[in-house]
């Protein structure tokens, strides 16, 4: 039985036998003798067979229900229950740990079973050889995430395997998917740790002023400042006030958007609303060369789209609170009273745009514009948390598909084109200023909200009540310019000759492992044009494994002559590395009998030095002379 990596003439892997001493028995590879036989694998960290939860190869039919204890003189024995083919004989391979592959032969005979369910291999990697799991354990791991648990009511309980397989069976593929680190944010809670600091940093600066043209948004304190994220897997994170409920006013606006799309599709709507940036004040009297408003994230194409809700799909203000509640995956969204009096007391300047619009006949037909108008200060007074409008922001994130429910909200085409205006045009007269350095779609609010987008990969929500003098929170544009500073998010970060970033898409280490796994590979295949691009890529050539072996030691090892000539010739190497165990790649050619390749790395050898003739009483006398 071996690893199938077998690289340069060496095992990756160091072999245990796990069988009791009196059952040991040896097998060969994919066909291991009768009687119970496991072999365990250590260092075995890439899966020979793919990335899988399990692998098998079997020959047999009947059933047997079995279970098999591992043995080893290193550490305690650790029960695997496993259920197998009975009368058969194969190689199962494992993942037991993050990271840990563990291969199992066997052949056994008996009754009906089957092999480990996911369940099983999610419990046996959090019990870490324990035939219980506390349950604050389980919500503590389930935490590092980045999925949020309730207030677990038997957080001082235990649960046995059997427990935990019924509490974890309807969610098996999300909680192995987040245990295998394959979130769309792996590492986690170092990327939680950057928010943090970009929040601490942002709350530092001083200026900006409440918005004081609607009596309640003037009451709150400009103190308040929060974050709340949500990436597409339903991975969450909070910093702040983010409990506090403030109203979305022009936040709500390409949502409406969103939803008008959804109904009608796009030919209706810019029927009557256009696609441009205005480059004037939000809420100016001011149409396009059409008459129709510039687009939809202006007071005036808000109110158009407002209409195309109202009169066209009929919805009413329930039926809106609901989707938004589809939006936001059940979580909070109210509605505040006194800011819609406050709106319709001091929405005078909205009156004057509604009566523009009727003058040049920009609602659809039978529109009354009073109810329009009442309707519009009702969806801008909708209430929200931080934590509530994340999930709305990776609702659009995620195509339409809200991440904590699954459901399916907002068809692709309404997604894609509110992305779209939000790019261009969500940011008032800040819009271009904030696509050229943060680069991803976007809507504040004069409540102090930021609605930020990163497309495929998650939503953010910024909130803190002081504006300048564009209407932009500004805790809320030094958050998001900093954290594009931080983490290639803009659209354009991916250049292949950008400055270098964060990508928090990326688990930690994984670039240079598939660096040395591309580079070994290509020196153990012998493919000098793999190897060409690399080196022209600017490739570190002498990059080691984890036994600090090289590409020229494989070549060597596995004597392609030319991947030799061209590792020492053309890029330069070392020619004498030592691997771990004092091994250079003249031993290995030596030891497998490449004598070509011998030849070869005998010119870049260094000659050895001759030995040194003892010193005569004489030599040494006129040496201490010379000295004094």
């Amino acid at each position: 039985m071996h690893c199938a990596h077998r690289i340069g003439g060496t095992r990756t892997g160091t072999r245990r036998s796990l069988v009791p001493p009196s059952s040991r028995c040896s097998g060969a590879p994919w066909n291991p003798r009768p009687e119970c036989q496991l072999t365990y694998w250590n260092n075995c960290r890439q899966p020979p067979l793919g990335d899988s939860e399990v692998k098998h190869r079997s020959t047999g039919s009947r059933n047997h229900h079995g279970s098999f204890r591992e043995y080893s003189d290193h550490k305690p024995s650790v029960h695997f229950p496993m259920a197998l083919n009975a009368s058969s004989r194969g190689t199962v391979l494992v993942q037991a740990a993050a990271g840990v592959w563990v291969w199992y032969s066997y052949r056994t005979a008996g009754k009906a079973g089957i092999l480990p369910s996911l369940e099983d291999l999610l419990f046996y990697t959090i019990a870490e050889g324990q035939e219980r799991i506390p349950a604050h354990k389980f919500t503590t791991a389930l935490k590092a995430t980045g999925l949020r648990t309730g207030d677990p009511t038997t957080s001082d309980g235990a649960l046995d395997r059997h427990l935990f397989k019924k509490c974890v069976q309807s969610n098996i593929v999300l909680l192995t998917q987040a245990f295998r680190k394959k979130f769309v944010i792996p590492d986690f809670q170092p990327f939680c740790a950057h928010i943090d600091e970009l929040y601490h940093n942002a709350k530092k600066i001083p200026g900006g002023q409440v918005a004081d043209y609607i009596p309640q948004l003037a009451r709150f304190s400009p103190d308040l400042w929060a974050v709340s994220l949500c990436t597409v897997d339903g991975q969450r994170h909070t910093v702040g006030d983010t409990k506090v409920p403030f109203c979305l006013q022009s936040c709500v606006k390409p949502l409406k958007y969103a939803i008008a799309v959804h109904d009608h599709g796009t030919d209706y709507v810019h029927r009557f609303i256009g696609k441009e940036p205005s480059g004037l004040r939000f809420n100016k009297l001011f149409l396009n060369e059409d008459d129709k408003p510039h687009n939809p994230m202006v007071n005036a194409g808000a109110i158009v789209c407002t209409s195309l809700i109202k009169v066209r799909a009929h919805h009413t203000h329930t039926s809106v609170m609901d989707f938004m509640n589809k939006l936001a995956g059940n979580e909070y969204v109210g509605f505040s009273n006194a800011t819609f009096q406050s709106e319709r007391e001091s929405g005078d300047r909205n009156f004057a745009i509604g009566y523009y619009l009727k003058e040049k006949k920009c609602f659809p037909e039978g529109t009354d514009m009073t109810s329009i108008l009442d309707f519009y200060f009702q969806l801008c007074s909708i209430e929200v948390t931080c934590e509530s409008a994340s999930v709305m922001a990776a609702t659009l994130a995620n195509g339409g598909f809200c991440p904590i429910t699954g459901e399916r909200v907002l068809s692709p085409e309404a997604v894609r084109n509110t992305l779209s205006l939000m790019h261009s045009c969500g940011m008032y007269d800040f819009s271009g200023q904030f696509a050229f350095h943060v680069g991803l779609p976007a809507k504040s609010g004069v409540s102090g909200g930021i609605l930020l987008v990163v497309p495929n990969v998650m939503g953010v929500m910024c909130w803190s009540p002081p504006l300048d003098k564009l209407g932009n929170s500004v805790r809320g544009i030094r958050f998001c310019t900093d954290l594009l500073s931080l983490c290639n998010f803009h659209n354009y970060d991916n250049l292949k000759h950008f400055a270098k970033k964060l990508d928090p898409r990326r688990e930690g280490g994984d670039q240079r492992v598939k660096s040395v796994i591309n580079l070994l590979f290509a020196a153990y295949t012998g493919d000098v044009s793999a190897l060409r691009r690399f080196a022209l890529s600017s490739m570190d050539m002498e990059q080691r494994d984890y036994d600090s072996r090289t590409a020229l030691h494989v070549a060597a090892a596995e004597g392609h002559a030319e991947v030799v000539r061209f590792l020492l010739e053309a890029c330069k190497v070392n020619a004498v590395p030592k691997d771990r165990w004092g091994n250079t790649p003249m031993d290995e050619a030596v030891h497998f009998g490449h004598h070509d390749v011998v030849t070869i790395l005998q010119d870049y050898h260094p000659p050895p030095s001759p030995p040194q003739p003892p010193q005569t009483t004489e030599v040494a006398g006129n040496n201490l002379d010379g000295l004094l």
